[in-house]
């Protein structure tokens, strides 16, 4: 009988993911309390209001939950004295874990931008842009994550845990949050386009600092300085997102391209955006030397997150060619950095949820052997730095057991820079 991962029968849940990353600890946090709706006449503009016990914890349909958590988050903002409108833009939402655009954050973004110029009226919304940033608008941050009925991102998610959180960036301060809870039923949480394509993953600083500037700040509190040392760049990436996401592949390149002049710019989603923008527009000596700084990149931080698909409960890739004709010059890349960087690596392999775990335990061990073998296979010195083990789904990341493009994280091999014969660790 052959490992199972537990994988649908739909056709989009016929892929498994290998990651070859070392990932660090996601901080698990309880769901904040949201603060209250004030009456207009007792709130002052920017007058931050300190939230209050939740008042239901239980999960509501989608549009609902979202509707409830951003009511909260724009009324405790009034009209000014002067009755000027107040700057806002939008940076765009993602989940609370991965820190991936999903359908479900591209939606939200959407819903609350119709709310805004619907309903709130003390708001003047632009674009999220270098120059409208430069002016000190509002920031309007947000998380979306599956959680379970503790509100804490492990064991089994029982719900989406939305996070919408206002920040001042005159004051440097958060002004404003709403909370809420979502049922999953009837939610995509499906990566947009550019990150279901990128080839690499890991959770950064600037990603990390939006993360708590939302989920772990009340009002008063300062904003996170990892998400305000990077919210210049924070805006070209956007921007080239939107432009790979839209098919103006040039476009982004150029976006990615000015986002790395900038020292905040030395992100992964840049790395991983020059490599997509330039393999689109059929540059593949171009792609292969992206592709090269993306794995240097990782190794530099003792962890690379390379994504492959494999068909359920195999080690083999998925039949398509078009998304499987990249991977053998990753593999060699990846072995010939590796090799040239002296580094010994230890490779775990995970699965989702679903399934039996015995044999999800089985078969995160042979993908993870599957991927230390092709490693060596091109590389035959590797054989002596590297070590294979799986841990089923011990270790999930998103954790809903959908076993689709949404949990795609979950089933990856971990691939980690450790110390070569008990000494230092090569870079």
């Amino acid at each position: 009988m052959k490992p199972k991962d537990g994988v649908s029968r739909s056709l989009r849940a016929l892929t498994g993911a290998v990651l070859i990353a070392s990932l660090g600890s996601c901080t698990t946090t309880t769901e904040p309390a949201p603060a209250p709706v004030p009456p207009p006449s007792t709130v002052e503009a920017d007058a931050p209001v300190a939230p209050t016990p939740e008042a239901a914890a239980i999960a509501r349909p989608f549009e609902e939950a979202l509707t409830s958590a951003a009511n909260t988050l724009l009324g405790q903002i009034r009209l000014s004295t002067n009755s000027e409108k107040q700057l806002l833009v939008i940076d765009p939402l993602i989940d609370g874990v991965s820190g991936m655009q999903t359908i479900a954050t591209r939606t939200m973004e959407s819903r609350i931008a119709e709310l805004v110029r619907g309903s709130y009226l003390q708001f003047d919304l632009q674009p999220f842009s270098a120059a409208t940033v430069r002016r000190s608008p509002k920031v309007l941050v947000g998380t979306f994550t599956p959680v379970n009925n503790e509100g804490q991102t492990n064991g089994t998610r029982e719900a989406y845990r939305i996070c919408l959180v206002l920040a001042d960036l005159k004051s440097g301060t958060v002004v404003a949050k709403g909370t809420a809870r979502a049922q999953m039923p009837g939610v995509d949480h499906s990566p947009t386009q550019y990150f279901q394509d990128s080839p690499a993953w890991m959770k950064e600083g600037a990603t990390e600092g939006y993360i708590n500037t939302c989920q772990t700040s009340k009002p008063g509190d300062a904003i996170q300085p990892a998400y305000l040392d990077s919210i210049l760049a924070g805006t070209l990436i956007s921007e080239a997102i939107t432009a790979y996401d839209a098919g103006r592949y040039a476009d982004a390149l150029e976006r990615y391209s000015s986002a790395l002049e900038l020292p905040a710019g030395h992100q992964l989603r840049v790395f991983n955006g020059i490599y997509l923008a330039n393999l689109k527009l059929g540059r593949q000596a171009a792609a292969k030397d992206a592709f090269s700084q993306i794995v240097d990149y990782g190794l530099a931080k003792n962890r690379l997150a390379v994504k492959f698909l494999f068909k359920p409960g195999t080690t083999a890739f998925i039949p398509d060619k078009q998304v499987t004709a990249p991977y053998p010059m990753w593999v060699k890349e990846i072995a010939r950095r590796a090799d040239q960087t002296k580094s010994c690596l230890q490779v775990v392999g995970h699965t989702s949820r679903s399934g039996a775990e015995p044999l999800n335990q089985r078969l995160s061990e042979l993908r993870a052997e599957y991927i230390k073998k092709r490693l060596e296979g091109e590389v035959p010195p590797l054989a002596k730095r590297i070590t294979a083990q799986g841990v089923g789904s011990r270790d999930n990341l998103v954790g809903t057991g959908k076993d689709d493009m949404s949990d795609a994280l979950d089933r990856r091999v971990v691939f980690q820079v450790t110390a070569c014969g008990g000494g230092s660790q090569y870079y």
